[in-house]
């Protein structure tokens, strides 16, 4: 999940994007909240009686709050069990060969091992009464560069027109005027927050999307049919987003609309359903809906590749749509980069989530709808992050805060520099780093050896939020998604990101330990070659990282096409590591969430520059400290022993002074994702001479709709975060149903929808 931010990154705030991970390789996404425009239109009402007034548009509803109970996953579910006996595809030769995760701890021989966890010797716990000096509440600017804003005219222009004569209005006898003003504003406030909740989930103020412009909801663009139908949309998912817990018909949308818009009932309806805006989720009315294909309705094969987020997530819409599924999953497990690990010592046990952990965003976030679905509690990340010297003690307040002035200012500048270049030389592009370099020599910013430490601070956090050097940005389109970012508070799942990937696979058709070595696809069908296995389908889904995409472990016959190859090649994949470590107490504190720790050498700024406390959410007394930048690429070649060495020499070098003893840890994880073969990294990034364009060029399909991509470097507005994932996989799944259709209607041959059946000794 995954991505924060607030501050001189992209997002909000200390928590940038995470990303996920794996078991050897945890890669956190620092995520971004990209906050809408709070403005409403005024409008005219479509609605034949007014409503109540809406909930608010956020989707935590009474889950999220500063204080919750601990709870912790409890088991360490690292494989599902696929309870699906019935598979639709079928491998043509041998069987499987059963392979395994890399093991992405690399851990030393003087230390004992349980899989990819170096365990460390339990310590007696070492009481102390000293506390934490009063932390610094620091609220990192988000920085939304002003020419890739929306304006707030275009939000205030939007009016609803309706075909109703001027008799009809000057009909009204004068004693109801006042009456009729009273329910035209209720009903205007319940339409402003229907509004905001359609912005909050992606959609456009006043205009349609492309995908509803390929779906023909209205006949004509533009005009009064149009911007009713807007109304009847926002109306209609607002309606659902109230109560995501009951399956929302057709009927009960119809309940609140005038007769004579009923057509964009039918037409909104239709359009949020198949597209995954409404009546998703893990709720037990839209469980029982969603598995239970369309009566009289068979459509073709489909084999997904990959069984991560947008995975999963595609093959439940594409099942509610009618088609028959099946996954193939390298790993032994679901997930894919959004993984959860037990850890154990003693008495003391916590989840870690050592892939994607943080959920950016909650306004609008499916992945809010879903914990509210499950009953699952929200904890609010605290904006409060001590900083603490190399020698441990605290930065001073006049300091940080000037230092973080020029830094944002240092943005402003860039901002300034790529306006002009865009309108003078569109195709010049030159590393991030450089400008913000140049002008900080230009400016003599941060020449204090303090200061710099402090802005190099800042650097770091921009460097986890994009998961790679600065060097290696695009300083005119790195923040290219930040205008779309989800709004409302970053948030943490207590018991790990896991509980829902559990969740999410429950009933699938999931074959494990399938690694996928290529794809051929032509005018009748795919063919899936995994372990020496073939799977015959219709149409397949890709939903593999970008970074195994870059490295070609998959062959597609034909090649891909060169347009695609391109975007591969431009958009970056970057590196983002974690250290876990279970302690017998919680020392630190649990007033605060996160604190950083500032480094002398520029080169390391990255190296433990941040640590998330998860005691609030994990079970157990538990700090993960992140590594990013440059200190990321090396730390996958340290031994795991001289890693924790170094993040305790850290802990004790900040506590120790204060009286506060730090104990030795109990359990230990370092994170691999680099050397993962089935991520080979964390998550994307606009690399030089890339653009947010990269993204639908990558989420476009190929061979005449036979292949389909998907995952977070499809995305465009929600790239390197859990949920713009999860919507790519709903996308895809709307892509794919339209595409079956086009072929319906053209009257294709039924041979390609033929089914091979999967021997007996092969079903799961």
């Amino acid at each position: 999940m995954l991505y924060g931010g607030g501050g001189g990154g992209r997002g909000a705030g200390v928590v940038d994007r995470e990303g996920y991970n794996d078991d050897g390789g945890v890669y956190i996404q620092p995520e971004i909240h990209h906050r809408r425009l709070h403005c409403a239109p005024v409008m005219d009402t479509i609605m034949e009686t007014p409503t109540e007034p809406r909930p608010d548009a956020s989707d935590t509803g009474n889950n999220a709050s500063d204080n919750h109970n601990n709870t912790s996953s409890g088991e360490d579910n690292t494989s599902i069990e696929n309870t699906h006996h019935s598979p639709h595809l079928s491998p043509i030769t041998a069987p499987s060969l059963i392979g395994t995760e890399s093991d992405n701890v690399l851990l030393d021989s003087a230390v004992q091992t349980t899989g990819e966890s170096v365990e460390l010797p339990v310590q007696a716990p070492v009481n102390s009464d000293a506390s934490l000096p009063a932390p610094r509440k620091r609220r990192r600017r988000k920085k939304q560069f002003p020419e890739m804003i929306s304006s707030v005219d275009a939000v205030n222009g939007l009016r609803v027109v309706r075909n109703k004569s001027t008799d009809d209005v000057n009909g009204y006898e004068d004693e109801n005027e006042n009456l009729i003003s009273r329910r035209r504003r209720r009903v205007s406030s319940d339409l402003d927050v229907e509004t905001l909740i359609a912005i909050s989930v992606g959609f456009p103020v006043d205009s349609l999307t492309e995908e509803e412009i390929e779906a023909n909801v209205v006949k004509t663009i533009g005009g009064s049919d149009q911007s009713n139908y807007i109304i009847v949309r926002n109306h209609i998912l607002a309606l659902w987003r109230s109560n995501v817990d009951v399956w929302l018909t057709r009927e009960h949308a119809l309940e609140s609309i005038r007769v004579e818009h009923t057509h964009l009932v039918d037409s909104a309806y239709s359009f949020l359903l198949e597209h995954g805006y409404i009546n998703f989720g893990l709720s037990v009315a839209v469980k029982e809906a969603k598995l239970k294909p369309p009566e009289g309705c068979s459509r073709g094969d489909v084999v997904v590749i990959g069984a991560g987020l947008s995975g999963l997530v595609a093959a439940r819409q594409l099942i509610f749509l009618g088609f028959k599924v099946v996954i193939l999953e390298g790993r032994a497990r679901p997930g894919g980069r959004v993984r959860t690990k037990k850890m154990t010592g003693g008495d003391c046990v916590a989840a870690a989530d050592l892939g994607g952990s943080v959920l950016t965003g909650i306004n609008g976030n499916p992945l809010g709808v879903l914990a509210r679905q499950l009953g699952f509690p929200l904890h609010k990340v605290r904006d409060i992050c001590p900083l603490y010297l190399p020698n441990g003690n605290t930065v001073n307040p006049e300091i940080d805060s000037k230092v973080e002035v020029l830094f944002n200012k240092l943005l402003d500048r860039v901002c300034k520099l790529r306006q002009s270049m865009m309108e003078e030389a569109k195709s010049i592009d030159v590393p991030l780093g450089t400008a913000l370099e140049a002008f900080r020599h230009v400016y003599r910013v941060a020449e204090d050896p303090q200061e710099k430490m402090l802005l190099d601070w800042h650097l770091a956090n921009l460097e986890y939020a994009n998961a790679t050097l600065m060097s290696n940005l695009s300083m005119v389109f790195w923040d290219q998604d930040d205008p779309f970012e989800m709004g409302g508070d970053h948030c943490f799942i207590p018991g790990g990101n896991d509980r829902f990937i559990r969740a999410l696979a429950e009933n699938l058709c999931i074959f494990y330990n399938q690694t996928v070595q290529s794809v051929k696809y032509g005018s009748d069908g795919v063919l899936v070659r995994a372990n020496g296995k073939d799977y015959r389908a219709s149409m397949a889904l890709c939903t593999v990282p970008l970074g195994v995409l870059k490295k070609q472990s998959i062959e597609f016959i034909p090649d891909l096409p060169q347009r695609k190859k391109d975007a591969i090649e431009r958009l970056g994949f970057g590196l983002l590591n974690k250290v876990a470590i279970l302690f017998p107490y919680d020392f630190w504190g649990g007033e605060i969430d996160t604190f950083g720790h500032l480094s002398d050498k520029s080169d390391m700024r990255g190296e433990f520059f941040l640590f998330y406390s998860y005691s609030s959410v994990s079970g157990g007394p538990l700090l993960v400290a992140l590594v990013a930048g440059e200190a990321a690429i090396g730390f996958e070649q340290m031994s795991p022993v001289e890693s924790v060495n170094k993040v305790m020499e850290i802990l004790r070098g900040i506590f120790n002074p204060k009286g506060i003893a730090v104990p030795e840890p109990l359990q230990a994880i370092c994170t691999r994702w680099g050397q993962d073969q089935f991520s080979y990294g964390s998550y994307s990034y606009v690399g030089i001479g890339a653009s947010g364009n990269d993204y639908d060029i990558l989420a476009e399909s190929i061979g005449n709709g036979r292949v389909f991509f998907a995952g977070e470097a499809t995305n465009k507005l929600y790239p390197a975060t859990m949920h713009g994932a999860f919507l790519s996989g709903l996308r895809e799944a709307a892509n794919m149903l339209r595409m079956d259709n086009r072929r319906r209607s053209k009257s294709v041959s039924n041979d390609e929808n033929k089914l091979v059946l999967i021997p007996e000794n092969l079903t799961s």
